[in-house]
């Protein structure tokens, strides 16, 4: 295996797992573990498939990132909301 297979292979396995452990009840898909996992992993995912040139993954782990994104900019703001009512 060479670079690109390790970074692919390990974005892969974060997104695996952060499914495993909501699908068992571990970490919900609100949890800041679950989002970062599935962040990371895509973006890995994604930049080994744009080093691969292969676009159907590229969109795909693209688009998988830009909405954990999102989810984590909302675990944001709601976690500032909460501090603001403490």
């Amino acid at each position: 295996m060479n670079i690109i297979d390790w970074i692919g292979f390990v974005g892969v396995f974060q997104i695996l797992l952060a499914y495993m452990l909501n699908i068992f009840g571990i970490l919900e898909k609100k949890d800041l573990t679950f989002i970062l996992l599935n962040l990371i992993g895509a973006s890995l995912a994604c930049i080994a498939s744009i080093l691969m040139k292969y676009m159907p993954f590229i969109i795909l782990e693209g688009i998988w990132a830009l909405v954990s994104l999102i989810a984590l900019l909302k675990f944001k703001k709601q976690f500032k909301w909460q501090e603001k009512q403490i």
